[in-house]
């Protein structure tokens, strides 16, 4: 493998990385869905919810918004581990978030990747999310009312 291509490699990884916070964040579960393979998996012990496939992924994000009022996501870059077609990394994840019973969470995570070069550019095969740090102390702000998207 050339230097070029294993730079692209990682910056198409990275990438893929962000879609997946940008996702979240924005509740677009079609897409965030569409970033993993056909027999990607998303487990998140802490919760706990394993989800296989896209449509399991779509179905329990649509869901989301009726338990979570608001969630705020950051993606500090880790490690990423190229193989030829496949490859692994970690990154580093800060999340704040209201429950729509009134609990808080904050916590720093870390999301162990799995991914696989496909036809349409780098997927998720699995994304375990491993809580390092939980704190539930009742946050004291408020989310801001949305102002319109902008793309």
């Amino acid at each position: 493998m050339s230097d070029f291509q294993a730079i692209a490699d990682r910056v198409e990884i990275e990438a893929l990385r962000g879609e997946f916070t940008d996702a979240a964040m924005m509740r677009d579960y079609d897409r965030l869905a569409s970033l993993f393979t056909p027999d990607g998996v998303l487990r998140m012990p802490n919760i706990p919810a394993e989800l296989a496939g896209p449509e399991e992924i779509r179905t329990w994000g649509r869901r989301v918004p009726g338990f979570v009022e608001f969630l705020v996501q950051t993606t500090h870059p880790g490690v990423i581990r190229i193989e030829g077609d496949t490859a692994h990394g970690r990154a580093y994840m800060q999340e704040v978030g209201r429950l729509v019973d009134g609990r808080s969470e904050f916590n720093f995570a870390i999301y162990h990747d799995q991914y696989r070069r496909t036809g349409d550019g780098w997927r998720f095969t699995e994304r375990v999310y491993e809580v390092r740090y939980h704190d539930s102390t009742p946050l004291t702000g408020s989310p801001v009312p949305a102002s319109t998207p902008r793309r």
